[in-house]
């Protein structure tokens, strides 16, 4: 990541407005506005070892920082496409018996981590330790990665079919190809990953009343729409605003059409309820007083 892109204005002179400072003093998170300053100071456009260094802070606290203004809607990062994630059926390593037995033998954390893994999910067979075998030595995935790896796995697992469902290692190993494409490779960056996650799904209910979805939970491609959501930055106020809208044009809810309405005001730094409104009245006004100037013309049609 080079940089970041911040909406400032061509003037000489860089202030605070009211909207942003408002936004700011509602997130309640002082690194995000130390964060903020420095970006204006920087004219809105600095890298991230540059703000690490005038900021005298590491890299996973200007990560954090970044994270919570781009949730404001205040920020957002030059997007590096990914690479797409290999296909383990197509570019995994097959491992015979014995390899796995070897690497049993030679490799004490891989050995501890097939007995707890095996004590989550009951006996393996060679295949499904193959699959584990690859994330580990493939992929580069540590021991203690991979355990937070297969348990995350089963809570969604069971959250979305049932307790006492367990996911078979095949998604299990899918899953390790997601984390080891956004470098997951510490237990620190996959705790960082799944806290804010959880953060994010503990905000999906109230998208989901808004949306008159009910309680249910949302199914994945719904998650994606949501996490998206969340990630503009857009309180449930506004997705409901969106709702309305969707309705009343298609008569029924539909994502996509809502995702459009939705990444169009995000596009012009409308988050919420206030400045949509905003946007809604000024063409009203501008059509008055056309309607006003015209009056004389009505007295002849």
């Amino acid at each position: 990541m080079s940089g970041y892109v911040l909406h400032l204005s061509e003037q000489e002179n860089i202030t605070l407005s009211a909207a942003v400072t408002r936004r700011l003093l509602d997130g309640g998170d002082g690194d995000a506005a130390l964060l903020y300053l420095c970006l204006l100071k920087n004219r809105g456009s600095a890298a991230p070892e540059t703000l690490c260094a005038e900021l005298k802070w590491d890299e996973a606290r200007r990560a954090r920082a970044e994270a919570a203004l781009a949730r404001m809607g205040l920020v957002s990062a030059p997007k590096v496409p990914e690479p797409p994630a290999p296909a383990p059926a197509e570019e995994r390593p097959a491992y015979s018996r014995d390899d796995v037995a070897r690497k049993l033998e030679q490799d004490t954390a891989f050995s501890a981590l097939l007995r707890e893994v095996e004590r989550k999910l009951g006996p393996l067979s060679t295949p499904s330790v193959g699959k584990l075998l690859g994330l580990y030595e493939d992929l580069g995935l540590p021991a203690d990665v991979i355990f937070l790896l297969v348990n995350h796995c089963i809570a969604r697992h069971a959250a979305q079919y049932g307790e006492g469902r367990l996911p078979t290692m095949r998604r299990i190993e899918q899953e390790g190809y997601v984390w080891a494409r956004k470098g997951l490779l510490s237990s620190a960056s996959a705790n960082d990953y799944l806290n804010a996650l959880h953060a994010r799904e503990r905000q999906y209910p109230a998208y989901m009343s808004v949306l008159r979805l009910g309680e249910r939970k949302p199914a994945p491609s719904e998650e994606k729409y949501l996490s998206a959501w969340l990630e503009m930055g857009f309180p449930p106020e506004t997705l409901a605003l969106a709702y309305d809208k969707t309705v009343l044009r298609c008569h029924e809810f539909k994502w996509s059409y809502c995702n459009g309405i939705l990444k169009r005001w995000h596009e012009k730094g409308l988050h919420t309820p206030e400045e949509t409104a905003a946007e809604n009245a000024a063409p009203k006004k501008k059509a008055a007083a056309s309607g006003g100037k015209n009056d004389w013309m009505k007295q002849y049609l």
